[in-house]
């Protein structure tokens, strides 16, 4: 006796995709084989896929079928002819986040949960006084510098270097860490941005990606010597406390060429980089970013999540000493890079 399927169609709705599954009964199956075919096209049109971590501070990267419209919330995010598109998570996200794909058949939205991250109080006795209290009459100078950094970051080009993955612009010791309150001098401040890299002044500084360069200043007031390379769709690094800066605002780089020297300008107690990454205003965590997304010798972002560096250890070693914040515990606002 011939055994005949039929399809009974189960959709559900995921963070991938619409699903269909074939459930035997005793019509054709060509029904069933046709009704695949049917899920291959949808998936098509539907598909999300996405990678990097949902977490504070994570960087995630996507592609939706071209021509698609993507929403993080109520906020649209420039799509690659391709159907790529990039985002990012700050220090404080909520804990969920909901992307809406809006295509052909409609809008699809996917609910994802947000990891909660605790942060290290890093106490830094040292700096120069100047810097945690400054004086009325650099106030002025402070506000305009912090300007000229969002300008930098505000308008998104249509560079797609971000694409390519990250490496590590300098080789040293984790000194600091991302999302960290600072208590400079005793007074608490604003949280660290960045990984620290310590290193001998004037050690080069590579470019972890390729860009263009937005933005060069030689002395602001916290930042010291200040670079700032553009990679396109909002994704953006920041290099600080440099003691030299070897490339010129509109400048195109490429991956690991010298941009800049290591140095102890601005608030600093000692030679170090001070690397940061955005994703337009929103300051990205940068070790999970080099995770989530490291340069492959294939020329491209690699999947693995390994980016072939134990900076896990390097971050537990940093922040070994330090107490960690609980609820209640707000840093100061104030400028920051």
């Amino acid at each position: 006796m011939k055994r005949w399927f039929s399809l009974q169609m189960q959709t559900r709705q995921t963070a991938h995709a619409r699903t269909y599954r074939c459930v035997p009964t005793w019509l054709s199956l060509g029904a069933c084989l046709g009704a695949l075919l049917l899920q291959s096209l949808a998936s098509q049109v539907n598909a999300l896929e996405l990678q990097g971590k949902w977490q504070q501070g994570g960087m995630l990267m996507g592609k939706v079928a071209p021509g698609s419209q993507v929403r993080l919330g109520k906020t649209l995010l420039p799509v690659t002819p391709k159907g790529e598109f990039v985002l990012g998570l700050g220090r404080n996200a909520p804990a969920s986040a909901t992307l809406v794909i809006a295509d052909d058949e409609g809008e699809h939205s996917h609910q994802f949960t947000v990891e909660q991250r605790q942060y290290a109080i890093q106490r830094i006795e040292g700096v120069p006084q100047r810097t945690v209290t400054p004086p009325e009459s650099v106030l002025a100078r402070i506000r305009s510098e912090g300007a000229a950094v969002s300008r930098a970051r505000r308008k998104a080009s249509q560079r797609m270097d971000f694409l390519t993955g990250f490496s590590l612009p300098l080789e040293g010791p984790i000194t600091g860490v991302y999302g960290s309150q600072r208590v400079f001098n005793g007074v608490p401040k604003n949280p660290h941005y960045g990984l620290d890299i310590a290193g001998p002044e004037g050690a080069l500084v590579h470019a972890p990606i390729s860009g263009v360069v937005k933005l060069v200043h030689r002395d602001m007031y916290y930042s010291g010597g200040t670079l700032i390379v553009d990679h396109g769709y909002g994704i953006s690094s920041t290099f600080i406390h440099l003691s030299d800066i070897l490339v010129a605002e509109g400048d195109e780089i490429q991956r690991g060429d010298p941009i800049a020297k290591v140095g102890s300008t601005g608030r600093a107690t000692g030679p170090h980089l001070d690397w940061r990454i955005n994703w337009h205003q929103v300051r990205l965590d940068p070790a999970v970013v080099l995770e989530s997304f490291p340069f492959s010798d294939s020329g491209s972002s690699s999947d693995s999540g390994d980016s072939g560096l134990d900076l896990n250890a390097q971050i537990d070693e940093a922040v070994a000493p330090a107490v960690w914040a609980g609820e209640g515990e707000n840093a100061e606002t104030g400028p920051t890079q």
